[in-house]
């Protein structure tokens, strides 16, 4: 048995609770880790609000989270790379929530963990996977970013904005990002080279500079980000539908990006992270039994960085 957070009701905090249930049984391709550290993301409260459930149903009661870190406790008769006591970190597959990470113990695919950034703590780690891999997958899979190019990245000081402006600074662009004006030195230090303070300046009023828009927000701001390209360049949207009538009449490309889990490139990011290339930054931790208050921070939608929680050993 093993401690984990089960929601048995959707939109009801009281109905999320820390109780006893049976440890996942392994696939023959999965592993089972031991969690250290689990982080919060706008999905996992959105899930547990009832929020997303015509795309993601959940059969109750189910335990939440994507992000994780931790060892190797358990490996399956198929799963490759990976060793009993081998300090991992990762994410699970997002649809179904087959097993969340909001528990002592998570199964998740071999091919979804690498081996943790050695200067990391789990805390640290914890927080990287699912942001970070969004960031990844919207800066070099969609935008196909290259040195000496341009890129608007929304909500710079969120969770996949701050990786989105490190892996553009290593990647060689040129960065202007959006944010409040109390955490400009924040994305500053992280490597944008202009920054907008969205409550006080029109992102718009730049005119047609640049060559990718990383959206992180939707809606009017995914509406208005397509006049800011230039001829040919490309806007990847990470939440809503792409609005296809407002790229073609703008003569830009609008792609989505949904993240996947991806071993290689979570190693390519711990590489740069080891490197001292791009850093994690925690906002706050809690213990396992305020996952609530945890979820209800991450609501707020103006965290500087990652929320962790941390399990018993």
């Amino acid at each position: 048995m093993m401690k984990a957070v089960l929601v048995h009701e959707y939109g009801n905090p009281a109905a999320m609770r820390v109780e006893q249930t049976g440890i996942p049984k392994l696939q023959p391709d999965e592993i089972l880790v031991r969690v250290n550290a689990a982080s919060v993301n706008p999905v996992d409260w959105k899930v547990c609000d009832g929020m997303l459930k015509d795309k993601l149903p959940m059969a109750m009661p189910f335990i939440p989270g994507g992000d994780f870190s931790g060892t190797v406790a358990a490996t399956g008769s198929e799963a490759a790379g990976v060793t009993i006591g081998m300090a991992v970190f990762g994410m699970t597959s997002t649809p179904g929530y087959r097993a969340g990470a909001f528990a002592q113990f998570v199964a998740v695919n071999a091919n979804h963990v690498a081996a943790k950034p050695k200067t990391l703590s789990h805390e640290e780690a914890a927080g990287v996977p699912l942001a970070a891999l969004t960031a990844w997958q919207a800066v070099f899979d969609r935008a196909g970013l290259r040195a000496g190019q341009k890129i608007l990245i929304h909500a710079g000081a969120g969770g996949v904005g701050s990786f989105a402006i490190q892996f553009a600074r290593a990647a060689g662009a040129i960065i202007t990002t959006t944010t409040s004006a109390a955490n400009t030195g924040y994305v500053r230090a992280l490597g944008a080279d202009e920054v907008i303070d969205y409550r006080a300046q029109n992102f718009g009023d730049v005119g047609r500079n640049f060559d990718a828009v990383i959206d992180l927000i939707g809606g009017e701001t995914q509406e208005r980000s397509y006049a800011v390209l230039r001829p040919g360049g490309v806007l990847v949207n990470a939440w809503g539908a792409i609005m296809q009538d407002k790229a073609e009449a703008a003569g830009v490309r609008g792609v989505k990006v949904a993240v996947e889990p991806d071993a290689n490139q979570l190693s390519k990011i711990a590489e740069l992270i080891d490197a001292a290339k791009v850093r994690v930054a925690v906002a706050k931790v809690f213990p396992l039994a305020d996952c609530a208050a945890a979820l209800d921070e991450s609501r707020t939608g103006h965290v500087r960085g990652k929320i962790v929680l941390t399990l018993e050993s």
